[in-house]
């Protein structure tokens, strides 16, 4: 089954499928054949960095210029009512073109997870488009996923020059897929987390299927530090910065990580059901779909516009959440936050479903976070805690990984954050049964509905 299709696996992710892998002892001839794939994956390494990096750049500077910019062009300190309107729809007007009249639908939908099969080479453009409308435009998703299937791309468009046949190619768009995402998380210890966890179905067979990726990881990871004299493209860093020491850990934080994993949980699958009711209004019909796109733009626009009459920012309800995260954790008033965790899950439900192409990570992270900002409020919790709790929450909950929460909410606190994963390790725990348990509900009312 297709990790895309109804029931397939949420978090799947290119090339992880059990019958694809290589075998673990492959003879003289195989085993050439795999250092042939190991090489090529380390010169995927290279360009599927490049790419990424690009891509990055390029959304960075059309943010800055859309949301700062033109403001400021304008005579606005931030951004006019009639652009929080209009730029959404705007951007969900290039998703619509990518989808509609390019090869690809634009990439999977953020519904599926993470990540699905190879994403053929042919459908690059339709992706880039549908990616750049979404995150430039403020839609509330993330890049992980245009990601993963731009590094796709690239091993593909290897795989049709190299001709490895089809194991090869799900292992070579697993590598591109790699590198890729090392650009946005800033190395390949995540990214080789992530992709390690979504297949864990796959058993011993993965290794083999993933070691061309490490190596692709780690070339394109030395594209973003550099060599030698060369100081690279420069890579992301996701620790927030001027986090306290957290050295203090105590039985009530502990108990309070629990309560915050089993609420982002609630909060996130919450989300996503309202997410699919709206998939499904939007599937109805060709007509629908692109409607349902364009109204989906207005209503965060909205969103956002009451959001911000009632106290927040309106860079605290749009984009993925994840440059946000440091004032979210400065926020000293509870109806604040609470409106602005409101906001956001609304938001993040409709770009969700509606059609928008992008990746469930860091809004369901920002939302993690929010949660555990309140006992930060509330009894004086320290920031730090609240940062590696509700990440780790917020990715367990958004994507059913329970690893890649842990590394994540590692990376963000740093060294300051050491004596927080406990507390992060049972909020990570607490989200996973929880979402566990709501899987399962909906499962039994599924079958009892037929």
């Amino acid at each position: 089954m297709s990790p895309t299709e109804p029931g397939g696996d949420p978090t799947g992710t290119p090339g992880l499928e059990p019958s694809t892998t290589p075998a673990l002892h492959p003879d003289r001839r195989q085993a050439r054949m795999y250092l042939e794939l190991i090489g090529i994956g380390a010169a995927i390494g290279i360009p599927a960095a490049v790419l990424a990096k690009l891509f990055l750049a390029v959304v960075h500077w059309a943010e800055t210029w859309l949301w700062t910019d033109l403001p400021d062009a304008l005579g606005e300190s931030s951004p006019p009512w009639y652009l929080v309107l209009g730029l959404p729809v705007a951007g969900a007007g290039l998703v619509a073109v990518a989808r509609a009249f390019l090869p690809g639908d634009g990439g999977h939908s953020p519904l599926h997870g993470l990540g699905g099969p190879p994403t053929p080479w042919q459908y690059g453009p339709s992706v880039l488009l549908a990616a750049f409308g979404t995150l430039a435009f403020g839609a509330v998703l993330g890049p992980e996923a245009p990601l993963i299937a731009l590094g796709s791309v690239v091993g593909m468009a290897a795989a049709s020059w190299a001709k490895p046949g089809p194991q090869g190619e799900q292992v070579l768009a697993t590598a591109g897929s790699f590198s890729a995402v090392s650009a946005l998380f800033g190395g390949p210890l995540v990214a080789g987390i992530l992709l390690l966890e979504a297949g864990l179905a796959a058993g011993a067979a993965l290794l083999p299927a993933l070691l061309p990726g490490l190596v692709a990881a780690a070339v394109g990871y030395v594209v973003f530090i550099g060599l030698g004299d060369w100081g690279g493209l420069d890579s992301t860093s996701l620790v927030v910065p001027d986090l306290p020491a957290y050295d203090t850990t105590s039985v009530p934080d502990l108990l309070m990580a629990i309560v915050v994993g089993v609420l982002t949980a609630l909060l996130i699958g919450s989300v996503k059901r309202f997410a699919h009711r709206v998939d499904d209004v939007a599937v109805l019909s060709p007509r629908n779909r692109y409607g349902v796109l364009l109204a989906g733009g207005l209503v965060i626009g909205l969103i956002t516009l009451v959001a911000q009459a009632l106290g927040a920012g309106y860079d605290d309800v749009l984009f993925s959440g994840q440059s946000a995260i440091p004032q979210e954790l400065a926020e000293n008033s509870a109806g604040v936050l609470l409106v602005i965790l409101v906001a956001k899950a609304l938001a993040y439900a409709i770009c969700l479903g509606c059609g928008f192409r992008g990746g469930p990570v860091f809004p369901a992270v920002f939302l993690g976070v929010g949660l555990a900002t309140f006992a930060c409020i509330w009894f004086d919790t320290s920031i730090t805690w609240a940062l590696a709790v509700g990440a780790a929450a917020g990715m367990t909950a958004g994507t059913g990984l329970v690893f890649s929460g842990l590394v994540l909410s590692l990376l963000l606190v740093g060294v300051n954050g050491l004596d927080a994963l406990p507390a992060a390790v049972l909020a990570v725990v607490a989200a996973w049964l929880t979402n566990s348990a709501l899987e399962r509900r909906a499962a039994a009312g599924q079958e009892a509905g037929t």
